[in-house]
């Protein structure tokens, strides 16, 4: 499969984890295209965040992780690769063929639209039909159910923003993916946790966040966006345990007051 699954270790609540970047396979097939010094360590991956994330099976909270890294295909790009941002950022691809700051990442110009579209059939749309059977099931279950998407970016990406990014970022689509109580129950625990805290800005939630996030029917996103020294060393290559437990804590506490708050909206 091209992604894993993570199986709650409690009576399972009513959300979904995903971690789409946390991928760093590529397979044989297509290795030998890549420039073999860009991929002995793959730039835009969100290292550890599954790690970070893996007290969640200890609330009752499932986990699905991609297994292949984004270079292969961007689990939170649309399909036909349309641009969530017009603001004049670098938006890289759904099959991208430079890193984030522009630099080419193939040997050659990269895949052809017959191979994208079998990268599609591969590995994008199994990790959709996951997710949304995941919350299929969670619906039998629950009315309101909350799908969490976790990501992390370097620091400084000048490709996308001059200046450095805040801490954490909270995306949900402009409070349209998402009830109100749910965006509430996270802003105020990540809001008071004595992080730089954005919403909605820069980021405002990848194509995952926007396909599911459907509270029209009872299906919640959000996107946490965070800044890799929160929890890895200042050269953003290795985990960092003291940092990471520092923010693991507010991470809890943010899961068992959306946890709370779901069940309240499930009575």
């Amino acid at each position: 499969m091209s992604f894993e699954i993570i199986e709650p270790k409690l009576n399972q609540v009513p959300i979904l984890v995903s971690v789409p970047h946390c991928g760093t396979e590529i397979p044989d097939s297509i290795r030998s295209q890549y420039d073999p010094e860009m991929i002995q360590a793959i730039d835009d991956t969100d290292w550890f965040v599954d790690q970070l994330y893996d007290f969640v099976s200890d609330l009752g909270i499932k986990m699905v992780k991609a297994k292949y890294s984004r270079w292969v295909i961007d689990l939170n790009r649309t399909a036909d690769s349309k641009p969530l941002y017009d603001d004049g950022r670098v938006i890289t691809a759904l099959c991208p063929t430079t890193n984030f700051n522009s630099k080419p990442i193939y040997l050659s110009k990269g895949p052809d639209q017959e191979e994208i579209n079998q990268r599609i059939s591969s590995y994008y749309y199994p990790y959709y039909d996951q997710v949304r059977l995941e919350l299929t099931k969670l619906q039998r279950q629950y009315k309101h159910v909350l799908f969490f998407d976790a990501h992390s970016i370097r620091q400084f990406v000048p490709g996308i923003r001059t200046e450095k990014f805040p801490d954490l970022i909270l995306g949900d689509v402009d409070e349209k993916s998402a009830d109100s109580d749910i965006i509430r129950a996270a802003t105020e625990i990540l809001g008071a946790s004595g992080f730089s805290f954005n919403h909605n800005h820069p980021f405002k939630g990848g194509n995952l966040t926007r396909t599911f996030g459907q509270p029209e029917k009872h299906i919640h996103a959000l996107q946490l966006e965070m800044a890799k020294t929160v929890y890895m060393d200042d050269s953003e290559t290795k985990y960092d345990q003291i940092r990471a437990e520092k923010i693991r804590k507010y991470l809890r506490r943010m899961f068992e007051e959306l946890i709370a708050t779901l069940n309240e909206m499930n009575k």
